[in-house]
């Protein structure tokens, strides 16, 4: 469901909160940054890539002369094959009954009070 500018995917003990662009179609996402929020607080983030994108990406750093052009690194990147919020979800659901989001993404901590 949307919330504002992140669009929020309610699990049993976590949520999954991506950040599209404003008017992107939620099928075709790309490069999209995402967060998972257990109930207890605790957060997790991530940019999650689909491979075209990432060569998408690569190319356009090599036309630009840039360095990164020939490599590609991401510190809390995950890339997946397929494009869309829906096909992105199987995979950090897959992710979490696993435990390997811990691994794959970042620990940010909880939320804190403002």
């Amino acid at each position: 469901m949307w919330d504002g500018p992140f669009y929020r995917v309610g699990r049993t003990g976590y949520e999954i909160c991506f950040v599209p662009s404003a008017g992107e179609d939620l099928d075709e996402v790309c490069n999209v940054d995402m967060w998972v929020i257990r109930d207890d607080g605790e957060r997790w983030s991530g940019t999650v890539f689909t491979l075209d994108e990432v060569r998408r990406v690569m190319e356009r750093q090599r036309r630009a002369g840039e360095p990164e052009g020939d490599y590609w690194w991401c510190w809390d990147g995950l890339i997946v094959r397929a494009p869309g919020v829906p096909s992105m979800v199987e995979v950090i659901d897959g992710l979490v009954a696993t435990g390997e989001y811990r691994t794959v993404l970042r620990h940010v901590g909880p939320e804190e009070d403002a």
